[in-house]
């Protein structure tokens, strides 16, 4: 009886400790905090003109009235950001953000605000060698605030231009019905762009873009150096061989470009922004639309072997004959709505097998099999 009278004393102890305990947390300090993260950053590039985060507030447990809380810039954090990421930075000025409230409301019973939305805009016009940031914090209100989750940095640095490309070795991207053919039609002025990087050239036909006996983009040819850009067309081909001082390098990052005007009658060629061919075309118009089997590759031309054995990367159609200024001033990316630009496919998804046409006609690329995918960083430093 004793040994059964000291357990039940145990096990009342045991249960009045436990009910004291929950009593105590029931009772602590009811906090409020940023619960939607504590570091966002934007990439400063020429396609990023503006961006969007929401803030939302938060407590443990619902009060039994409304709550609310104040919130604004906090420059005094911006040398806690310096010291953590070890960075250079300065303020983001006033002219490219904007705060939807500066009060987070959360209403009774409930442990979450209404998000409070920070807008970024002109982005691409700061200068991408600076770092900007952007402290937001919770300043006071009706309810004690957390410090260690009281404020958010919102950081603005350029970055990398072009972070994955796609690699399409014994592969191809192809449009076997187009969406909208019409902007790539009967086109009496065109640019064609491309970045490769070419790993080999161990057959006699390698194929950057275009269409078989119609207007195509390839390296080499019978009696043709297999390292050297020929453009293949309907009215014939164009340069002559020069493998001296046209041939293109292996395992580097070359910029290709083909202009077209009908009306000069005329075919040039650009490397790396500067020209390197030109010659004379009796062609007038030429059509890229061209649905099926013969149509519109990027990688492949006449058969599945005639690939490209590389990497691959902003792939474009312009329907002017761009300049050699325009050509070499964006290499690595462009506005999805710059003028004259009417296919635009940049073969940067990181996954699956369709690539995007990033214009507003909708032309997207499917690969012959599952793309590999490689990550790089350009321009490089």
């Amino acid at each position: 009886m004793k040994k059964k009278h000291l357990y039940s004393l145990g096990f009342m102890v045991a249960l009045l400790t436990l009910l004291i305990s929950c009593k105590s947390e029931e009772n602590f300090d009811n906090k409020a905090y940023i619960s939607t993260g504590k570091l966002e950053r934007i990439i400063n590039k020429p396609s990023v003109t503006t961006a969007q985060f929401d803030i939302k507030v938060a407590m443990a447990s619902p009060e039994s009235a409304p709550i609310e809380i104040n919130l604004g810039i906090d420059p005094s954090k911006l040398d806690e950001y310096a010291k953590i990421y070890n960075e250079k930075v300065e303020i983001l000025p006033t002219d490219f953000y904007t705060l939807s409230n500066t009060k987070a409301q959360i209403t009774q019973g409930a442990v979450e605000s209404t998000p409070v939305t920070v807008l970024f805009d002109k982005i691409n016009t700061l200068d991408r060698d600076k770092i900007f940031v952007l402290p937001v914090s919770l300043t006071g209100g009706n309810l004690p605030l957390l410090e260690s989750q009281k404020t958010v940095f919102y950081t603005i640095k350029g970055g990398a231009l072009i972070d994955v490309v796609a690699d399409i070795e014994d592969n191809y991207l192809h449009i076997d019905q187009w969406k909208t053919p019409a902007p790539v039609n009967n086109l009496s002025q065109f640019t064609l762009e491309a970045l490769i990087r070419v790993r080999n050239y161990d057959r006699m036909i390698s194929t950057v873009m275009g269409i078989e006996s119609n207007f195509l983009i390839r390296l080499g040819d019978a009696n043709f150096p297999p390292n050297q850009i020929q453009v293949a067309t309907s009215a014939g081909n164009m340069p002559g061989a020069d493998a001296a001082t046209k041939g293109l390098p292996t395992n580097q990052w070359v910029h290709v470009a083909v202009a077209f005007n009908g009306k000069d009658k005329k075919i040039r060629i650009y490397i790396n922004g500067k020209l390197q061919s030109e010659a004379n075309t009796a062609l007038s118009t030429v059509n890229f639309g061209i649905n099926g089997k013969d149509g519109f590759y990027i990688g492949r031309s006449y058969e599945d072997s005639r690939f490209l054995a590389g990497d691959i990367s902003e792939c474009r159609i312009w329907n002017t004959e761009r300049t050699i200024d325009e050509i070499a001033t964006n290499p690595y990316e462009v506005s999805p709505t710059a003028s004259g630009l009417v296919a635009y496919w940049k073969c940067n998804e990181g996954n699956g097998s369709t690539i995007k046409d990033h214009t507003a006609n909708g032309n997207d690329l499917t690969a012959k099999k599952a793309i590999k995918w490689t990550p790089v960083t350009l321009p490089a430093k």
